[in-house]
């Protein structure tokens, strides 16, 4: 049944307005043990959800609503690998990409076995160039989900790169990115890792025949050894003459193929046992997320408390603000993860919503942030929901650096709650800001992997209560096709038929 059809909708309407005077001061004052019952520990993760706005009350009417939507159904029929990604006609098993070899029967023994084939022979193909020291330089061309999780997973795992390499990620078709790295590589050091599953995306594809076409020009001949292929296109990628092709399958989102073949950067970087680590700490949230009590499922909790935020209390964006520079991407990453997966204006219908589904995700890393946006987020009109990631131990040696940023985190979760009276109003805080705060033990492939797994089934357990389908993507399609048109007239110059905007636009930047 669709969220806004449910008793427990309505009875969450009917509660949301008594609620509007909630205090989280007054609320801890009531209740000694808030902080204890709104936390818990999965896989990796610890969670403090006690800054929130919410109460045992507001959780009970979030477990109906998930219980009277489906949502645990709509789980295991994922996990089963049923179609759920209806619009394309789907599975959705980015989980089988972690799932332990021969651990499956049935229907998803044969899928898995391929996915260890797979990983297998690219962890091989990993170790070479770890060996091979001529390469010193990895350059991975991607978009989207091909270019956010490797980068942001190879900038996480720093500590644990391997000496002696460098990796680099172009992305955007803006051909400065393209020329800013090559600037400093020579091509006899260089492997190009084409990420592209249908090796037909044109920033890609303009990247790639680009970096090829300078490859030959520096005096590199031997294509095959310095070019790799993340696709399934396996021909296309032959044409270009690359004969090291990994592919993945249709049942992998790019949002979520950094456990595929599209990680390849990431098993270069930390070797084949860090990325087996990686998975494996992915599976276990895995297993949190699919065995534990809806009341007991931290990703359950966060995506229900989305719900919460972004439909009764009219919290219409929420920041991130990892406090370790080795988590710098993580919030670009989760924008794409969370917006371009509920980022939907119908049911799995298609039939217009009469509600918000995603909110808008931004944020930097503390303590850069409290140094610009958080400004705002004390004292703005608007209320944000906050959400911290720490890691508890550091890998450096620099003394009080850590302690320092750990105080920092801390203490802003504390002021955005408790804030602070000023008659003159100008050094005013109301306080009452909500915030969650997520801690790492350590930033270690385990770690990271569970902390986006968690991020993962998070967005699962709002859209499936919202009742859109999270995996397909169409609203990336529009001006993708319309740019092929703007593209083939900026050559030509006619502009006949445009839009008078874009046809003043399409005269005025012609190079011509």
């Amino acid at each position: 049944m669709r969220c806004d059809q449910t008793f427990a909708w309505k009875n969450l309407q009917a509660h949301a307005q008594g609620f509007a005077g909630f205090d989280l001061r007054t609320a801890f004052a009531a209740d000694a043990q808030r902080a204890q019952t709104l936390s818990q520990s999965a896989p990796h993760v610890f969670a403090d959800l006690s800054k929130n706005h919410t109460d045992s009350a507001t959780e009970a009417l979030l477990m109906a609503l998930a219980q009277q939507t489906g949502l645990a159904a709509h789980r295991d029929a994922m996990f089963r690998g049923e179609h759920i990604n209806a619009t394309e006609d789907r599975a959705v098993m980015h989980w089988l990409l972690r799932q332990p070899a021969g651990s499956l029967q049935g229907a998803l023994a044969a899928p898995l076995a391929q996915v260890h084939e797979t990983l297998d022979a690219m962890l091989r193909f990993a170790d070479q160039v770890r060996a091979d020291a001529q390469i010193t330089d990895v350059v991975n061309i991607g978009i989207g989900g091909s270019d956010l999780g490797p980068q942001m997973a190879v900038l996480a795992l720093q500590d644990f790169v391997i000496p002696g390499k460098r990796f680099h990620f172009v992305s955007n078709v803006d051909g400065h990115e393209l020329a800013a790295v090559l600037q400093g590589l020579k091509a006899e050091n260089t492997l190009f890792l084409i990420a592209s599953k249908t090796f037909t995306t044109i920033e890609t594809m303009t990247n790639a025949r680009s970096a090829l076409t300078w490859f030959k020009a520096q005096g590199g001949t031997d294509v095959s050894r310095h070019f790799a292929a993340l696709t399934t296109n396996v021909a296309a990628a032959a044409e270009m003459g690359i004969s090291t092709t990994f592919g993945f399958w249709d049942w992998v989102g790019g949002r979520y193929s950094v456990w595929s073949a599209i990680g390849l950067p990431v098993a270069i970087a930390i070797g084949a046992q860090g990325f087996k680590n990686f998975l494996a700490g992915a599976h276990a949230m895995d297993q949190h997320f699919q065995t534990a009590p809806l009341e007991a499922n931290l990703p359950v909790r966060l995506g229900l408390l989305d719900v919460w935020y972004r439909n009764f209390l009219g919290y219409t964006s929420r920041s991130i603000a990892p406090y370790h520079s080795a988590l710098r991407r993580v919030p670009a990453y989760l924008q794409q993860l969370e917006m371009e997966s509920n980022g939907k204006r119908v049911d799995r219908n298609g039939q217009a919503l009469p509600y918000g589904t995603s909110p808008v995700l931004w944020g930097e890393p503390g303590t850069n942030g409290q140094h610009a946006y958080f400004q705002m987020l004390h004292q703005g009109t608007d209320v944000v929901p906050l959400e911290f990631i720490a890691v508890k131990k550091p890998t450096h040696s620099l003394k009080d650096h850590h302690e320092l940023l750990l105080a920092n985190a801390i203490a802003q979760a504390q002021a955005l709650m408790l804030g602070q009276a000023d008659a003159g109003g100008h050094r005013h805080f109301t306080g009452n800001r909500p915030s969650t705060f997520l801690l790492l033990e350590e930033l270690t492939p385990a770690s990271l992997g569970a902390l986006i797994a968690l991020q993962e089934h998070r967005v699962f357990t709002s859209g499936s209560v919202w009742g859109i389908n999270s995996f397909d993507q169409w609203g990336v399609e529009l001006g993708k096709v319309l740019a092929k048109d703007i593209h083939a007239r900026m050559l030509s110059g006619n502009a006949k038929g445009l839009d008078a905007s874009s046809a003043a636009l399409l005269q005025r930047v012609r190079l011509g």
